[in-house]
């Protein structure tokens, strides 16, 4: 049993579905949706709204995994604020949507709850966004509050999850 829950970004899902389609690769897409059942891969809803704005076959797998969606909670709200005050540029004021914050803040609130199980449970953030000095991205803002921050194909290897 895994004791990782992955928080995974917009990105994540975007780059796996152009390198692994999934009509072309759907055993990649049968282990997400396993992970999602077992309550070990989420998302805040923000992602949901991002990917839902294309008519593609990624649209239509997310439209089906209504588990892997989190609700956006008072403290999530408190904790993207929080962000926002000390990084604004983490949004892009162009897009309708912008989960980044989101996906933080989920991490974020989960890490801080309470366990009520045996073993320490990690929350790491999924994304395919890379530490570059300063530029504010995702794992700047994980490294802040100390979230681990990995990419879709290191999850797949904590997992040991091989195709």
């Amino acid at each position: 049993m895994s004791s990782n829950i992955y928080i995974i970004d917009t990105s994540s899902l975007i780059d796996l579905n152009i390198h692994n389609p999934i009509d072309v690769y759907p055993s990649v897409w049968k282990k997400l949706e396993q992970m999602i059942r077992k309550g070990l891969l989420i998302a805040p809803k923000e992602v949901f709204n991002e990917i839902k704005q294309q008519d593609d076959k990624l649209s239509k797998w997310v439209k089906k995994q209504r588990n892997l969606f989190k609700r956006i909670s008072k403290e999530q709200t408190r904790i993207v604020t929080q962000i926002l005050q000390k990084y604004p540029s983490i949004i892009k004021v162009d897009r309708k949507y912008d989960a980044d914050p989101w996906v933080i803040a989920l991490a974020v609130e989960m890490t801080n709850s309470r366990q009520t199980t045996l073993f320490s449970i990690k929350k790491i953030v999924v994304t395919e966004e890379r530490l570059a000095g300063l530029k504010v991205k995702i794992p700047l803002i994980c490294k802040e509050y100390n979230i681990d921050c990995i990419n879709v194909i290191d999850m797949f290897r904590n997992e040991g999850i091989k195709f």
